[in-house]
């Protein structure tokens, strides 16, 4: 009988972690020392879908009766739905999140709402008008990013001062850090804002995760040695699944799935050893049935769009631009100049387009070449243009 957990379940079961509770007894531990007035700050990294989220909500769970626990997906910000990411944007967000969770802990933040409306807002008379007769300024207000970033930077160390009966600190857990990159020119001042207020909070630690490769150029723009951070930041790696690793998980948790030598290769193959890909490779496959080589691969492709669901809706967001640049790394790495002759455009044309999908993890620049980061995109793209002649450039 399979027991593997569904792809998109952000909360697992006890009995559905594996081999993570390592990492979750090492993380939880340092996260204690927020009560002894010691909170650390970390940057948990690792490949898309590798399990991440899933491991924050865990740390969240088992947190939360001692401590204020504030997970903040980045990638949910209105600003950065809407294509329109600021420092304000995100700031605000996290705001949200915090009032969201401080409510849930029933920690009364009435009084700080109406300050911080007043105190992160500049007001100003735009018109007068009169209303029988009597004169009436309509009032006009623009955030001041100053004063926005003050308050919400200052406000977890602020509840836990006045909370100390009922926590014993407070948690910041911020997932999809790395959609910051967005932020363009403004990143790096961004980051440093963050860290001038949270080196100096003794009893609010912070998580930062997000779909980070140990390449990726922000994991040394926070916590490499001429970072942001400047190395003061615990960095703690989680691991996509080994070979070995995947056969013993399948053989415990999927002894139902059937499989040739050569077809669990391709199996590992195939799903690179993600967790999320295996369990969901896993589930589609059938069972009970001895599989060969070919038949995974048949299999696998057939169920590509599945597999792929949380990809294909980020190809849905591209631009017709950045979805040219992707196809044209399908076949090979290609230097800037060569991507802008196969488009047909101007190498000068392509640098937001380029550094957009850097951001998003989907390329990848080394040895003076652009790489395509997502493989399995990559599979998809090709089989859907063997199928239908052409690329799906929407995909409803």
């Amino acid at each position: 009988m399979s027991n593997l957990p569904w792809i998109n379940k952000e909360v697992l079961f006890e009995n559905e972690f594996y081999n993570r509770k390592e990492e979750i007894m090492s993380i939880e531990t340092l996260l204690q020392m927020t009560a002894m007035s010691n909170a650390p700050k970390i940057l948990l990294t690792g490949v898309r879908c590798v399990g991440k989220t899933v491991l924050l909500n865990k740390i969240k769970l088992d947190l939360n009766d001692d401590y204020l626990v504030i997970y903040s997906d980045f990638s949910s910000a209105d600003c950065y739905q809407k294509n329109n990411m600021t420092p304000e944007g995100i700031l605000t967000h996290l705001y949200k999140d915090t009032i969201k969770e401080c409510k849930n802990k029933k920690i009364n933040l009435a009084t700080k709402r109406i300050k911080k409306f007043f105190k992160t807002n500049d007001f100003n008379i735009e018109q007068i008008v009169n209303i029988d007769k009597i004169p009436v300024p309509i009032i006009k207000s623009n955030v001041n990013f100053n004063n926005l970033k003050e308050f919400v930077l200052e406000l977890p160390q602020i509840v836990y001062e006045e909370n100390t009966d009922k926590i014993k600190g407070v948690i910041i857990l911020i997932d999809e850090f790395q959609i910051i990159k967005e932020l363009g020119n403004y990143k790096e001042s961004f980051l440093w804002v963050i860290r001038s207020y949270i080196q100096k909070q003794n009893n609010v630690a912070y998580v930062f995760t997000g779909s980070m490769g140990l390449e990726d150029e922000l994991i040394y723009d926070i916590s490499g040695k001429n970072g942001v951070f400047g190395g003061r930041l615990l960095t703690i790696h989680i691991p996509k699944f080994s070979k070995e690793l995947t056969k013993k998980y399948l053989e415990e948790r999927a002894e139902d799935l059937l499989l040739t030598e050569k077809a669990f290769d391709r199996f590992y193959k195939c799903t690179s050893g993600i967790p999320a890909y295996i369990n969901m490779f896993g589930i589609l496959l059938p069972k009970n049935v001895l599989l060969d080589e070919e038949e995974i691969v048949e299999k696998f492709d057939e169920n590509l769009p599945t597999i792929l669901t949380h990809l294909i809706n980020l190809w849905n967001r591209l631009s017709k631009k950045e979805k040219d640049i992707i196809i044209s790394l399908l076949n090979k790495p290609l230097k800037r100049i060569e991507i802008a002759n196969k488009l047909e455009v101007t190498s000068g044309s392509l640098s937001l387009s380029l550094n957009k999908l850097q951001n998003l993890a989907l390329i990848e620049f080394k040895e003076n070449k652009y790489h395509l980061s997502e493989r399995l995109l990559g599979r998809w793209l090709i089989k859907e243009f063997e199928k239908k002649g052409s690329y799906p450039y929407i995909v409803y």
